[in-house]
């Protein structure tokens, strides 16, 4: 026992003196003993690696900042370019495409004379246009209801404003049984549609009226359901060159006709001012705007250019409007929306009227048949603002969206 008490007391002198006896030795003693405890169960190394981990991760933070945000851009790049597409959406890209093919022939079956007349075999021209309405509204309401799960918004757009007409013309078509529901859709109410008089459905869909809500309807869908292959094939035989030539010589037509010089009065043999105009160069100004004008929209209706449509459908409509004052100078435009002048009437016209007219009217015309000329000479295929599949091309048609 004294042995043992003995052997505790140097064992504790003996530590108290290689840590100098103090108080600080005592609990450095301890803290050795504990770590060699943590050493020998593992738990030290375990914690050693954890430490030197996160001082690895601390120490490449900021080089991989830099890093993780390049790659998350990237990422973000990437699925802009190629971005992901549901099977919804897939399908109802799908349904829209395939939906616009469909509905140009129900529309086109509603422009159509053969389908306001009885037939030998018995059916009423009654009966084919209840049928006919019943197809076109089948057909809209699959376009509207595949365009809003629809990525296409080169398609999308113009069903939108293919929408805004049928508000538009909500009144006309109530005459005819047909009103637009909540949802943008249309219904149907078959008995007020069998006792309508067919000659307003006539009118309603009217090819001759450019203006009508059928030719109106007919406008979009062409537009919606183009392609940029179209554009290819247009390059491809140099219609673009006929094209912007057509264009451009109908500008410069529209500004001479508005312009004071083409109006100044001519003058006598000793070069006094008469009070006459100078008629044959007026007219021939004025034919060769005709001219200009159908050659233009005899090549560029074709045309898969966003830009060029959009301007080709504010000439339409402005040309619609002031039909009736073309006529009175001779001026005539048929259903297909091509111009036609009497030599005759145009000369016997009060030119300070054509004048003024042409100010207003013609100065308009310029500024889209200039637009024209732009897209097809300079923006060519780039102006084509969707492509086939639906991807955007930024360079050309993102000012004229929405504006139909």
């Amino acid at each position: 026992m004294s042995i043992n008490m003995s052997f505790k007391s140097g064992y504790s002198s003996l530590f108290s003196g290689m840590m100098g006896g103090s108080s600080t030795g005592s609990a450095s003693m301890s803290n050795l003993l504990s770590d060699y405890t943590s050493i020998k169960n593992g738990s030290y190394g375990k914690l050693m690696r954890s430490y030197y981990g996160s001082l690895k991760n601390s120490s490449t933070a900021s080089t991989g900042t830099k890093s993780r945000s390049g790659n998350m851009l990237e990422r973000i790049l990437e699925e802009k370019r190629n971005p992901k597409v549901s099977k919804d959406v897939q399908e109802a890209n799908a349904n829209l495409t395939a939906g616009l093919s469909t509905m140009k022939n129900s529309v086109s079956a509603l422009q159509s004379d053969a389908t306001y007349t009885d037939t030998k075999n018995g059916q009423s021209a009654a009966d084919k246009v209840v049928s006919a309405i019943k197809a076109y509204v089948s057909d809209y309401n699959d376009v509207v209801n595949a365009a809003k799960g629809s990525t296409l918004t080169g398609k999308t757009a113009y069903v939108a404003n293919m929408m805004s007409s049928t508000s538009k013309n909500a009144d006309k078509l109530s005459e005819i049984g047909i009103t637009i529901n909540s949802r943008g859709t249309l219904e149907i109410n078959e008995a007020k549609l069998k006792k309508a008089d067919i000659s307003k459905v006539q009118e309603l869909f009217s090819a001759k009226d450019i203006m009508s809500y059928g030719s109106m309807i007919s406008s979009r869908l062409k537009f919606a359901g183009a392609t940029a292959s179209t554009n290819a094939a247009i390059g491809s035989t140099g219609t673009n060159s006929t094209v912007a030539s057509g264009a451009a010589g109908l500008k410069t037509d529209s500004k001479a006709l508005a312009s004071d010089e083409l109006y100044a009065k001519m003058k006598d043999s000793d070069g006094n001012e008469t009070d006459k105009y100078n008629i044959d160069k007026i007219f021939a100004t004025a034919k060769s705007f005709v001219n200009n004008y159908n050659a233009m929209f005899d090549k560029a209706e074709s045309s898969s250019n966003s830009g060029v449509l959009a301007n080709l459908s504010y000439i339409r409509e402005k040309t619609a409007r002031n039909e009736s004052a073309l006529k009175q100078f001779g001026i005539s435009v048929d259903e297909k929306g091509r111009m036609k002048i009497n030599e005759d009437t145009f000369k016997k016209s009060d030119m300070s009227k054509v004048q003024e007219f042409f100010k207003d009217y013609g100065s308009s015309i310029s500024t889209n048949a200039s637009l024209v000329d732009y897209y097809m000479t300079t923006q060519a295929n780039a102006a084509n603002g969707y492509t086939s599949t639906g991807a955007y091309n930024v360079q050309g048609s993102a000012r004229y969206m929405g504006i139909m």
